[in-house]
Parts: structure tokens; sequence; C-alpha cells
């Protein structure tokens, strides 16, 4: 062999081993799908299906009030660069679709809730949450849109996010699918956790008092009573009248639990506290996720955490 040929071989042996030792998808690893979704909640449970193969971006983050979300034209400018956008419906982000045309998305976004029925913020969860004297006539409907508050229904979230995701990225399917099953096996214990909870609570004293009515789902899920002295939005106004009716239901039927939501203003719910005597009791977890360094910065912990606290107050501990 000559000198020439020995060194073409030579050359190409080499470039034969340097592909053969290139980092693991090195040259061919595929970007991560962007997604959105709406609030801290949502966010959390798209990223339990996407895994590490889904980029989430969060419009409304931890601790935030979706109910009186501004959207900003960097907001718009994320939902524009998203290839699939999560909501969670029932009236709950009443700025999207705005901010869907804003933004010039061109598909529909992934509505969480869809096969959910849903409960009616009046008349239909009066049994299963009480009457709410305090609340004022002003709210975004009918239609409770905290679905979320009731474990099974995040099970339906979960297998929509999946069909999502898998339309916006059929390579990805498999992946989706599994990481669905999983989580909706834990999502099974939790319900199950929060049942056993609740099991050891006489149903009398399973009533609480809240700031504002997020809690229909989980009421009627688990059993429990709650008193709202807002309707199912944060930004509408408890009357004086209905405030003095809710203080004398309270002092009546000796409830013991009283709560204000991390998102809601608490002045109200301190104010109900000096007229019955009764200190409030923590803070519950609705509509936000705390930071990664809360009690609540996940699903999961959000509902364990709410379950504890409110099960220890009701019981008076």
């Amino acid at each position: 062999m000559n000198l020439h040929r020995r060194l073409h071989t030579l050359a190409a042996i080499a470039s034969l081993g340097a592909l053969a030792f290139s980092p693991p998808g090195h040259a061919q690893s595929t970007p991560p799908v962007k997604a959105v979704a709406s609030f801290s909640i949502l966010g959390d449970l798209v990223r339990q299906v996407g895994g590490e193969r889904v980029e989430v971006d969060t419009l409304v983050g931890p601790g935030a009030d979706a109910h009186v979300f501004q959207p900003a034209p960097s907001h718009a400018r994320k939902v524009g660069q998203a290839q699939v956008v999560f909501a969670n419906g029932l009236g709950f982000e009443g700025w999207m679709q705005r901010l869907l045309e804003t933004a010039g998305f061109k598909g529909k976004p992934v509505v969480v809730s869809e096969g959910i029925k849903p409960l009616r913020a009046e008349g239909d969860k009066h049994h299963h949450s009480g009457k709410n004297p305090a609340r004022s006539e002003h709210h975004h409907g009918d239609t409770d849109p905290h679905a979320w508050q009731a474990v099974p229904n995040v099970i339906t979230y979960i297998g929509n996010i999946s069909k999502g995701l898998c339309a916006a990225d059929a390579a990805g399917c498999d992946l989706y699918r599994k990481n669905a099953a999983a989580y909706t096996t834990q999502l099974q214990a939790l319900d199950a956790e929060i049942k056993a909870a609740w099991a050891v609570v006489p149903p009398a004293q399973r009533k609480l008092i809240t700031s504002h009515d997020a809690f229909g789902y989980y009421a009627k899920a688990y059993g429990v009573t709650f008193l709202a002295a807002q309707g199912v939005s944060t930004d509408s106004e408890a009357s004086a009248k209905g405030v003095a009716q809710l203080v004398r239901q309270i002092k009546k039927e000796q409830i013991k639990a009283l709560f204000v939501e991390s998102v809601a203003d608490p002045r109200l719910i301190e104010q109900i506290g000096r007229e019955t005597g009764i200190k409030p009791a923590g803070a519950l977890y609705s509509d936000a996720l705390t930071d990664a360094s809360g009690p609540a910065s996940t699903y999961l912990a959000m509902m364990r955490a709410n379950t504890q606290a409110m099960t220890r107050a009701v019981q008076g501990k």
C-alpha cells in the first residue's frame, strides 16, 4: 500500500471513530417542546406528564392570583412561541382568549377540564359546601372553575394533558402516556389518603370557613362543608350584611376552623375571627402553589398540606 492510500485509509478510520465516540444525542438532540400553562398548579401537572422532553412556562406563577391576572407583552411573547398552550377552562381564565389573539397563537388551547361535570357556583354546591351568606352577586358566571380541588378530576386533567402533548409531539407520545400512567397511580393513592384523613372526623365536625368559594369540588368529593366570605372569584366583594349573617352562623353551629387562602386578602377573615373569637388556623392553598421552598410546591404537596391543616383545625388540634 503506497503512502497516499495509507493516509486516506487512516483518515477514514479516524472519522468513523469520531462518529462512534461523539456524545449521545449531541448532533441530533431534539429541542424541548415549548408549552405554556395558564397557572402554577397546571404548570406542575404539565411537567409531571412532559418530563424533560417539555419546557413549561407558567403565565400566573406561584403565589399569584389568576382571577385578577393582567397579561403583559412578555406573556404574549411566551404564548406566541409556544407549540401547545394549556388552560383550565370553566371560565377560570377570562383573559385567555384575548391573550391568544394578541399573541397570534394559531392553535386551540388544550382545555384540561374537558370531560368534567362542572359544579354550579350557585344551587348545586349549597348542598355540599353550605350557603354562603356573605357572597355578593358579583362573580365570574355560574360555574365553579376550581375542579382541581378534587383529585379524581385531576386524573381527568392528566389524561387531557397527555393527549395534548401527543398531538403537539407525536414522537414523544409513548413517554407522555407512560408518565401520565405513573402519575395517575400517585393521584389514586393521594385520593385514598385524603378520604382516610377525613374518615376519622365525625361528619358534624367537618365545617370550615374560607376566604373565597374555592373548595366546592373538595367538599363534594370528601364530605366537607365550606362556608366562604366571598364568591368563586377573589375579586368579588362580601357585603356587610352577609358577613354579619356568616358570623351568626359560625356562632350558632360552633364552627372552629377559620382559614385565609394564600391568594386572598386576609383582612376579611381576620375581621370574622375578631367577631367570632376564633383565631385563624393558618393558610390554605386554593388557586396557586408556593415556590419551591414552601409547603405547597407541587399539586401533591398542596393537597396534603391543605388536608392536614383542615383536619387538624376542625378537631381543635
